[in-house]
């Protein structure tokens, strides 16, 4: 076939094709486009493939550069235009060697490589699509190239292919997209604007379903956001933007595997590209309904750490994004993941951002208001973290965790977890108490009733081991039951306590683990009206219950007893007769004072307003305790004592007798173990001196030895 291709074209020509000057080279080209038309004309195409054969072997594979670049390539060109329109029978044999061209180490080959491919392009047109995807391989990589004017030929191809492709109805995009794909991930920024330039024109032909694919191509576009430079950011921006628009007025959008792409990238460290993808989710949001369901857990753990972002714009749309997701209501039974969306929000209970947490327990709110059933059912996996978030350094998410144990607790053993876990973490975190106690309790009294949390925590604690915190827990509660507006129907209930049924029992409950603390037993009394039995609570105290500690809350009370929710027991201080016991109680509280404390100085001024009779006066001297004395004898007179039959008090100050002699044994027992312990300590540092010292000590009991001066 070479002889053939010999005999047709003359050497001369041949020769001059490979020429150093560009005039005889485009000459011999001219001459085998003549050649090869006449060929044409007369059908002998064989011979023509013998030319294009020999063009390839000698010269487009040479080893000798300037045959490759100037005899080859320039011949295969001129073949091609020769040919016109039977070109494309002979393309198989043309196009691959100037392909090949492009790999060449010698920019001037592949420059020439970039003229003659586009020669033959401009001849062939829409023929020259079956090779589309080889080309754009070689296009893409020498938008790279590193010769100026190499990339400056591959452009000009490059546009003339485009309108290739525009015009051309037998492109195919399924074929073509694994490899745009496979491009996508390419970091030069030359071929990064050759990929976006490239979707931007396929996106732009009608006939060209660029949005079905976008899935394919969304996470390199997504990638290009952030780029160092700027024009390929506002590229990518602008194909994203349009693309967006497309979705919107489109009907059938493939939502599900790009919300996959966008919950990744919303976790960009870019922010630009977090921007852009949670702005796409909030649309998607809107837009995709039922179609977004499987993916409500992506989503959410997308959305939710976006909520605490830096950037408030990223702030304000994932907030929106965030509402708009609540809004939809799904059915569990059509893919809805409540377990997913637990996980999440679980998750982000321990994210470093309060907002992040707060929407967290929103979510926890609304599956448990929706989906009750089914969202108990998982309960065993987030309700530790649920209790855990009770020490969260943020008052509001302490509030919204309550909000959420209050709704869990209708159920009873729910409740009852919940106090129980309450008191433990009391118990092993005293500052919490100190610090968060009051509010966490009231809270739950609005939430589940004053009443029910009340009894549950003096249930539980009645029969707590550690009685030091039982002491500190009961006094922690009774501060609150004084203080609280939040309470003020449970302290209205206990004054009826000697009159009511429900306020004895509520007195007794509550007795039942109040007796840990004598000041609080001597509130709670004095809440009840129960003055009597309170005088009695006094008078049982010994010298080892009068502490600093005692001495310090009984501060506390005095104090109290001027505040507002005490009114009902100054006024009745105008009727001493009536209250003779209330005066011998606070007579008794006097007595315990220091009397130079502050509490005392409150007190007795107080005391000293209240009305004693004239009669009184003359049978007593003036002595306002005798006055009580005897006014407490005319049982007719004395209303204290009315109704405390409805209370067995004489057992209940038996009961508080023995806690209180229980609390003074552990007192004992403490004190008893510091003793030992301290002269353990201190034994071991004799022994310890004593071993240090021990070659010492022998060395000076030891006997001097006698020398020969001495026995002299």
């Amino acid at each position: 076939m070479a002889a053939d291709a010999l005999s047709i074209i003359p050497g001369a020509v041949l020769r001059n094709l490979s020429d150093k000057l560009y005039e005889k080279r485009k000459n011999a080209a001219l001459e085998i486009e003549g050649i090869v038309k006449q060929l044409a004309t007369a059908g002998e195409h064989d011979k023509i493939s013998a030319v294009i054969s020999l063009l390839t072997t000698e010269f487009t594979y040479s080893p000798q550069a300037n045959h490759r670049k100037q005899g080859g390539l320039i011949g295969l060109a001129a073949v091609t235009v020769g040919l016109t329109s039977e070109a494309a029978q002979h393309l198989e044999q043309i196009v691959p060697p100037v392909l090949a061209s492009f790999q060449d180490q010698d920019s001037r080959v592949r420059y020439y490589a970039c003229e003659a491919l586009y020669n033959i392009a401009k001849v062939v047109r829409g023929d020259f699509i079956i090779y589309f995807n080889k080309i754009f391989d070689a296009l893409c990589k020498l938008s790279a190239d590193s010769d100026a004017n190499v990339q400056s030929a591959a452009h000009l191809l490059d546009r003339l292919v485009k309108d290739i492709v525009t015009e051309s109805d037998q492109f195919s995009i399924e074929e073509f997209i694994p490899l745009l794909r496979e491009r996508m991930n390419v970091l030069n920024p030359y071929v990064r604007q050759f990929l976006v330039g490239w979707i931007t024109v396929l996106d732009s032909v009608p006939d060209i379903d660029m949005l079905g694919f976008l899935p394919d191509f969304l996470d390199g576009l997504f990638n290009m956001l952030s780029d160092s430079s700027r024009e390929i950011r506002q590229q990518a921006d602008a194909a994203l933007s349009e693309f967006l628009q497309e979705i919107k007025n489109s009907p059938n959008v493939d939502y599900g595997r790009m919300a996959e792409i966008l919950v990744r990238r919303a976790g960009s460290t870019d922010e630009f590209t977090r921007l852009t993808s949670i702005t796409w989710i909030n649309e998607f949001v809107k837009l995709g309904g039922e179609q977004l369901v499987p993916y409500y857990a992506d989503i959410l753990g997308a959305i939710l750490p976006c909520i605490s972002d830096e950037e408030e714009k990223i702030r304000v749309v994932a907030r929106e994004t965030n509402e708009e997701l609540r809004a939809i209501k799904a059915d569990p039974t059509e893919g809805f993941d409540i377990a997913a969306i637990l996980s999440i929000a679980k998750r982000e209970l321990n994210s470093e951002h309060e907002a992040t947490r707060i929407e967290a327990l929103h979510w926890f709110s609304t599956l448990l208001s929706r989906y009750r059933v089914e969202f108990l059912a998982y309960l065993n996996d987030i309700f530790d973290p649920l209790l855990n978030a009770l020490s969260d350094p943020s008052d509001a998410v302490v509030l919204l965790v309550l909000e959420v144990h209050a709704c869990i607790a209708e159920e009873s053993h729910h409740f009852h977890h919940l106090v129980s876990y309450l008191i433990r973490t009391f118990h092993d975190n005293h500052v919490l108490l100190e610090k968060r106690g009051a509010l966490i309790v009231r809270r739950l009294c609005v939430l589940l009733g004053a009443e029910k949390v009340y009894r549950e925590f003096s249930t539980i604690l009645e029969s707590e081991i550690d009685l030091d915190f039982a002491s500190v827990m009961v006094q922690a509660l009774n501060l609150i039951l004084l203080t609280s507006t939040e309470l003020g129907e449970l302290r209205s209930l206990l004054k009826k306590s000697l009159v009511d049924s429900c306020g004895k029992d509520l007195f007794q409950s509550l007795y039942a683990s109040w007796r840990h603390s004598p000041m609080a037993t001597i509130s709670l009394c004095l809440l009840a009206q129960a003055y009597s039995h309170a005088s009695c609570v006094i008078q049982s105290m010994g010298e080892d219950d009068i502490n600093v500690k005692f001495l310090v809350q009984l501060d506390k009370l005095i104090r109290l007893l001027e505040t507002p929710v005490f009114t009902y027991l100054r006024l009745q201080l105008l009727e001493p007769g009536k209250h003779t016991w209330l005066l011998k109680t606070l007579y008794g509280l006097l007595m315990l004072l220091p009397q130079q404390s502050v509490a005392f100085k409150i007190l007795r001024t107080r005391l000293k307003t209240v009305p004693f009779s004239e009669n009184l006066r003359r049978t007593s001297s003036a002595n306002p305790y005798s006055q009580i004395l005897q006014v407490t004898e005319d049982g007719n007179r004395n209303q204290d004592t009315q109704n405390y039959s409805a209370i067995n008090f004489p057992s209940l100050l038996q009961q508080f007798e023995n806690m209180q002699q229980q609390h003074r044994n552990h007192l004992k027992g403490q004190l008893q173990s510091r003793k030992s312990a301290s002269a353990a300590t201190l034994l071991q540092e004799i022994q310890r001196y004593e071993e240090a010292h021990s070659s010492s000590l022998s060395e000076i009991s030891r006997p001097p030895s006698r020398t020969s001066e001495g026995i002299s």
